[in-house]
Order: structure tokens, then C-alpha cells, then sequence
């Protein structure tokens, strides 16, 4: 399969030169292959936040190099590789504008990376495409479209968040630990209807989470970070018969440390 994005070896150092600095991403490497789903998971401080940020565009990274479809993404803004990278916060709040209706914010999220006229309200064309969207939720929020998203629960604005990052497909999806804020139930939807919007949109999604049952049975592969550097990267098969015991132990043989 082609190579969407590749991470040649980054390196990230927080306060430089100072007694505090620290060199949280280095050399880290990994070629992402288009309908990947990878689950990334690491103890605190291994790097994960910074990564995702890293490929986001919130950090520059110090050295080394981001591509996106062989071409260099390093020095592009956070706003303009919005329009090819989305992604999902772990705050449910940080995904939809509380104050706009669920027919706005997918609005918004409709036309990212085009650009804004003075125009602004829903064309009808446009809400009956939402309102199909949102029927793949499966939780009845098609029939709410004029809800302000303030009034909905976190594991639905979760949800229909992940379905506004898949609205216009991107080349890339970022799942940053986005069950982590939600009861365990409700995090268990959210993952079910992760695996279908990525599954059933054929998109590429790497996810951060620090559940490793989930990072066993969601996705294609599975990559642990430790210190700054990938020690842990299986697919397939492999990670398909995992257990979370053979993920300690894997971890323990390539680090030298226990969780």
C-alpha cells in the first residue's frame, strides 16, 4: 500500500539549554500507510501528546522531517493542514462550537479549507447531506439539527465530532485519547462508532489512547512509544492475537523496563 505520511526521524527539545530542558522526540520515525489505523499508546512522558502536536502542526519539531504524500509539511501552519489532517481532542467540548447548532458546526467542518464569503448560512443541499451523516451515528441527532451542541452530552458531541473530521474525508485522522474524558460505557460507543467511521470511510487514523485492550482490538497495527522512540510496532496478525500480558512482555523485551 502507498505511504501517506511519513515521520523521519523528529526530534523535539522543550526549554533548551536550560536545567529543565527536555528532549521529549528523539528520532522518532514511522511510515503511515493509507488505511492504516494505528493505535499508539505509551506510559507519561513517552511522547504521545507531543507527536500528535507535532503532526497537527501546534509544534514545530527541532530536526528531522514530516511528509504528507512525499511532500514536506514540517513549516505549514496548524490552520492550513486542518484542511488535510483532522483531528479529535480528548475534551469533548474542544471539538464543537457550544454556542452554534449541530447543522453549524458540520457547516463549518463541511467547508473546511475553502474559503470563507460573507455567506454563512446552511444551504439545504448541504443539511440534507449533514442529516444523512449523522443517521450513521445512530443516535438520533439527525432530527436535531437545530440543537445548539451545548445541550448534548459528551459522549455525543464526541460522537459528532468524529463524524465532522470524516465529513470531508481527510487525508489524515488524529484521535487524541478521545475516549478518555467519557464513562467507561459511553467510551465503548465511541470506539464502536470510531471503528465504523474509519473502517466505513476507508480512512487513514492514527489514535492515541491509554487503554491497551483498546489498542489491541482497534486498528490494524499498534505502536508503543517510550521515551521519545518507537519500541513496540506490530500489525496483523501479530497484533491481532496480542494479549495484554504479550504487550507488557513485548514492551519489557525492547525497552528494558516494566510498565
Amino acid at each position: 500500500m502507498t505511504t501517506i505520511l511519513s515521520i523521519e526521524n523528529i526530534h523535539k527539545t522543550f526549554e533548551a539549554g536550560t536545567v529543565n530542558e527536555n528532549h521529549v522526540l528523539r528520532g522518532l520515525s514511522l511510515d503511515v500507510k493509507e488505511g492504516d489505523f494505528i493505535s499508539i499508546i505509551g506510559g507519561n512522558g513517552a511522547g504521545k501528546s507531543t507527536f500528535m502536536n507535532s503532526l497537527a502542526g501546534a509544534l514545530t519539531v527541532d530536526s528531522g522531517d514530516i511528509l504528507l504524500e512525499g511532500k514536506s509539511i514540517k513549516h505549514v501552519s496548524a490552520a492550513k493542514r486542518s484542511k488535510d489532517i483532522s483531528r479529535v481532542f480528548q475534551d469533548p467540548k474542544m471539538g464543537t462550537a457550544s454556542r452554534l447548532t449541530i447543522e453549524e458546526n458540520m457547516a463549518i467542518a463541511y467547508r473546511r479549507g475553502l474559503s470563507r464569503g460573507l455567506g454563512w448560512g446552511v444551504k439545504d443541499s448541504e443539511r440534507a447531506i449533514f442529516k444523512e451523516a449523522l443517521k450513521e451515528l445512530g443516535l438520533g441527532l439527525e432530527n436535531r439539527m437545530k440543537v445548539d451542541t451545548q445541550f448534548l452530552s459528551g459522549g455525543q458531541r464526541q460522537a459528532l465530532t468524529l463524524m465532522m473530521a470524516s465529513l470531508v474525508k481527510p487525508k489524515v485522522l488524529l484521535l487524541d485519547e478521545h475516549t478518555a474524558a467519557l464513562d467507561p460505557k459511553t467510551s465503548d460507543m465511541v470506539m464502536e462508532l470510531t471503528k465504523k467511521i474509519v473502517e466505513g470511510h476507508q480512512l487513514t487514523a492514527l489514535m492515541i489512547t491509554h487503554n491497551m485492550e483498546n489498542a489491541i482490538v482497534y486498528g490494524n497495527r499498534l505502536v508503543m512509544l517510550h521515551r521519545g522512540q518507537i519500541v513496540v510496532d506490530v500489525e496483523g496478525e501479530e497484533k491481532k492475537n496480542l494479549t495484554v500480558q504479550d504487550l507488557m512482555n513485548l514492551f519489557y523485551q525492547n525497552s528494558g523496563e516494566k510498565l
